[in-house]
């Protein structure tokens, strides 16, 4: 879905830039960073002109790590072989928008593309969810739609600070456990309200923005909308926060456990399927779901008031979740979030309305039809959105292809304390993730290729290995004494 005034064609594009002199451009990267650039604007219209839309953008981006290290490992895109050679960079008309805190410059996303093949790259967040639609509409005729909710901390803290204090001992914006508080927002009302109307004015529409539980905790519900617009609007959305936290000499973090024995910051995702009509996939028909018959063949009560076509969709999620999850909790420190007894997900579970379960089903009735969706709740506020939708969509699509029929039961049928006997335990840590990820029977490798499993892979093993390699406060706490 393109956003509200993006040209359809290059005549409305030169009508857009007409007063303006430059340009931003931006691609995203594995790790969900924006990278991008300012351009002149004759620049960026004879590239828009052209046939391809396209502009050379240095490979390295997909050959070192967030902190811009290159990957230990030679991987297949950017590396020493091949000179760390430039790759191209789409334009994307549809994604359109000004930047409220950058004086209103134009800005635009873009796709990397192979320059071997012209095709969207491998390894690209955007191009391998625009994968996903396009088997989606090819298939099905369907359009995905998604929704995300972002948990995030906010300390009293800039760049420079927190370097001097060695990340630790940071000050928190607000102390205390102040979930859905009309008073803690007062503390610094001008930037909880600067975020929601600065995130209006740029193309990303807010649902809700409230305070969470926890010291310093915010909740922003992204409003509903098409897939690849969700995943744009959720990585713009990280960007938006950061640069009005900077403002007012707050920084806010999306890492997903930054306080130990605290809930970590989830990343809830919303998926649904809509056909050409307009109708929702997932749904019953108006007139079933209006007289709370539901389905008769529904073999449990938690599936009465969902379609056929999502019960096969969910089946499919929960038969490759063990096996995606580097793209639903990409780092090191998102597996700590998923710990027992922290409302965090850590089995193969689903039920009707349970925040217990890995998967939550939200229908009638306390959905409206149109409304019915799932939620995914495993990934952390750190998730790359463009792969966590990808790995769930295609997941959904080899559900429904195959009929898949789910083997478990719901978590109402189960009591809590046989949860951990009944369901297959999540992978625990980034490496065993990894591992499990990459392995030759993976369902990653099934529904999103080996040239993008091998690369994420390599990644994340490099993230891995950067990890066990360092010393961490806790060993020198623990073992510099009495060791």
């Amino acid at each position: 879905m393109a956003t509200e005034a993006a040209p359809t064609t290059y005549e409305e594009l030169e009508k857009l830039l007409a007063n303006d002199g430059k340009v931003k451009v931006a691609g995203i990267d594995v790790d969900g960073v924006l990278r991008g650039k300012v351009m002149h604007k004759d620049k960026f219209l004879s590239i828009a002109k052209s046939q391809s839309r396209a502009f050379g953008f240095c490979s390295v981006v997909f050959g070192w790590d967030i902190h811009d290290a290159t990957y230990t490992k030679e991987l297949s895109i950017s590396n020493l072989a091949n000179g760390y050679r430039d790759i191209e960079c789409r334009i994307d008309f549809n994604t359109y928008r000004r930047i409220p805190f950058e004086d209103d410059i134009a800005f635009f996303l873009g796709t990397y593309l192979d320059p071997d093949t012209g095709k969207g790259l491998h390894a690209c967040p955007r191009a391998t969810l625009q994968k996903v639609v396009a088997q989606l509409d090819e298939e099905l005729q369907v359009e995905p739609y998604a929704g995300a909710e972002y948990e995030f901390f906010q300390f009293k803290e800039n760049p420079t600070s927190v370097q001097a204090k060695g990340f630790r001992n940071l000050d928190v914006l607000t102390p205390g456990m102040h979930g859905y508080s009309m008073l803690r927002t007062q503390v610094s009302g001008p930037y909880f309200h600067d975020i929601y109307d600065t995130c209006d004015k740029f193309g990303i529409p807010v649902e809700g923005l409230h305070t969470e539980t926890g010291p310093g905790v915010y909740e922003a519900a992204l409003a509903y909308t098409s897939a690849l617009r969700m995943a744009d609007n959720a990585s713009l959305f990280k960007l938006t926060a950061k640069a009005i936290g900077y403002k007012y000499n707050i920084m806010p973090t999306f890492m997903a456990k930054p306080h130990n024995g605290l809930p970590g910051c989830s990343g809830h995702i919303h998926v649904s399927l809509v056909d050409k009509s307009g109708k929702n996939l997932f749904a019953l028909d108006e007139k079933t779901s209006s007289t709370g018959e539901g389905r008769e063949d529904a073999k449990w009560e938690d599936l009465r008031h969902v379609s056929k076509e999502m019960e096969h969709f969910l089946a499919g999620v929960l038969q490759g979740l063990p096996d995606v999850m580097p793209c639903l909790v990409p780092t090191v420190n998102g597996y700590k979030r998923l710990v027992e007894n922290f409302w965090a997900p850590v089995n193969v579970s689903w039920g009707y309305e349970s925040r217990l379960a890995s998967v939550r089903i939200i229908s009638p009735p306390l959905a409206a039809p149109k409304a019915t969706r799932l939620e995914v709740r495993v990934p952390g506020a750190d998730m790359n959105p463009h792969y966590a939708f990808a790995a769930i969509f295609a997941l959904g699509l080899h559900g429904i292809r195959n009929k898949l029929e789910l083997t478990i039961p719901p978590t109402s049928q189960i009591k809590p304390a046989d949860h951990a006997a009944t369901y297959d335990r999540l992978p625990k840590d980034l490496h065993e993730a990894t591992q499990r990820f990459k392995a030759p029977e993976s369902m990653a490798r099934k529904v999103l290729g080996d040239a993008f499993v091998d690369h994420f892979a390599g990644t994340r093993e490099h993230e891995w290995m950067v990890y066990s390699q360092s010393v961490t406060d806790w060993e020198m706490a623990r073992y510099l004494e009495l060791a």
